[in-house]
């Protein structure tokens, strides 16, 4: 049986980072497990993998940060008027004096980072299908905006 070109091996370590739509954190475990295996059996999958890994771990930094920025803030937007005791007694009336007007900034940065945030996604899934293509066929692939967390 012939072995995995180094090509292959590359191409598969990216495309395992789509297992994070069927496995939690799978972006990140099955890439580690496959780059750990065969980044000494070839220098060109040891740097694919890390720049790989080095991506995803930055992605990850993006969505906390986005998430750090939008949750409390579309939070504070949303139940600032909010009476608090309405709230505890499961009345109709907690958001009787909302006004969209008067939180109109507030829930358009909250909103503008849940919009950074689904464009991340959607250009990472495809910056994915690009990176294994590119290896496939043997071409180095830096991924855009990606921190060298592991050199």
């Amino acid at each position: 049986m012939e072995a995995i070109s180094k090509t292959s091996t590359a191409a598969i370590i990216n495309l395992s980072t789509l297992t994070q739509y069927f496995f939690p954190f799978g972006n990140f475990i099955f890439p580690v497990i496959l780059w750990s295996i065969n980044k000494d059996k070839s220098e060109y999958v040891n740097a694919q993998g890390k720049q790989t890994i080095n991506f995803q771990l930055s992605l990850f930094l993006y969505t906390l940060l986005l998430a750090i920025i939008a949750i409390p803030t579309l939070l504070i937007a949303i139940f600032r008027d909010a009476s608090f005791t309405a709230l505890m007694n499961g009345d109709d009336l907690v958001f009787d004096n909302f006004s969209i007007g008067d939180h109109a900034g507030l829930l358009t940065f909250g909103i503008m980072a849940v919009v950074v945030f689904a464009f991340m996604k959607v250009a990472e899934f495809f910056l994915i299908i690009h990176a294994s293509v590119k290896t496939s066929n043997g071409d180095d692939f830096k991924y855009p905006l990606t921190i060298p967390f592991i050199k």
